[in-house]
C-alpha cells in the first residue's frame, strides 16, 4: 500500500511539473518572428498566411502545416507542432485548393491549382474510406470561420510563451472550442508517434 502511495505522488507530481511530456513536438521548419497576417480563403472557413514561406493554414481553433508529406497542427503561431495522422485531418483543411500553399510538393504539379489535393490519390483508397467514416463525408452546411486567435499578437520571437505556459494563456484569451470531429480529438488526444 505504502508502494502504492508513492508510485501515486510521483506520478502525480511528473503530472504536474512536466505537463507536456506525454506530447510529441516536431521541427517543421516553422519559426515566425512574430504573428502572421491570415487571410481568409473564398467559400472556405480555412484561412491562409500569404506571407510565410510554409504550407500554413488557419481552421476551427488550430494552425495546420502540411510539411514533408505529413501534416502537424498546433493552438500556437509558431508551435509547438504535433503530427497528425492523415485519416485526422479536418476535411475543410484538406479541400483548401493548391494555388493557396505556399511549399507545394513535386507531385502537386501535376494537378489543377484551383482544386484540392488528391488526397486519395496521394494516400490510397483505404486511407479515403475511413476518412470519410470519421468525418461523415460532406456537411449539410459549410462552417462559418473561427475567429483568429488575435491574443497571439503579443508575444513574438523574444517573449514567446514555452508550451507549459500556452494551455493557460490560451485557455483565457480563446473562449472559442473547436466544433470539427478532427480538431477536437487533436484537441484532447495529442500527437501521433510518427518522428520528424
Amino acid at each position: 500500500m505504502k508502494r502504492a502511495l508513492i508510485a501515486l505522488a510521483i506520478a502525480l507530481f511528473a503530472a504536474v511539473a512536466f505537463p507536456a511530456a506525454a506530447q510529441e513536438y516536431y521541427d517543421i521548419g516553422v519559426d515566425l518572428p512574430q504573428y502572421p497576417e491570415m487571410q481568409p480563403i473564398e467559400d472556405s472557413p480555412v484561412y491562409y498566411a500569404p506571407g510565410v514561406d510554409s504550407n500554413y493554414f488557419y481552421y476551427d481553433g488550430q494552425y495546420w502545416d502540411y510539411y514533408n508529406d505529413a501534416w502537424y497542427t498546433s493552438a500556437w503561431y509558431n508551435g509547438p507542432w504535433a503530427y497528425v495522422e492523415p485519416i485526422y485531418v479536418p476535411t475543410y483543411v484538406l479541400w483548401v485548393p493548391i494555388r493557396f500553399y505556399r511549399r507545394p510538393p513535386v507531385f502537386f504539379r501535376r494537378w489543377n491549382p484551383n482544386a484540392p489535393p488528391r488526397w486519395a490519390e496521394r494516400w490510397g483508397r483505404n486511407w479515403q474510406v475511413r476518412h470519410n467514416e470519421i468525418f461523415g463525408g460532406r456537411h449539410a452546411r459549410q462552417p462559418v470561420r473561427a475567429p483568429l486567435p488575435d491574443y497571439q499578437r503579443q508575444f513574438n520571437r523574444a517573449n514567446y510563451p514555452r508550451p507549459q505556459q500556452q494551455a493557460a494563456i490560451h485557455a483565457q484569451q480563446y473562449p472559442y472550442r473547436p466544433r470539427d470531429t478532427g480538431v477536437r480529438r487533436q484537441e484532447h488526444a495529442g500527437s501521433g508517434t510518427r518522428e520528424k
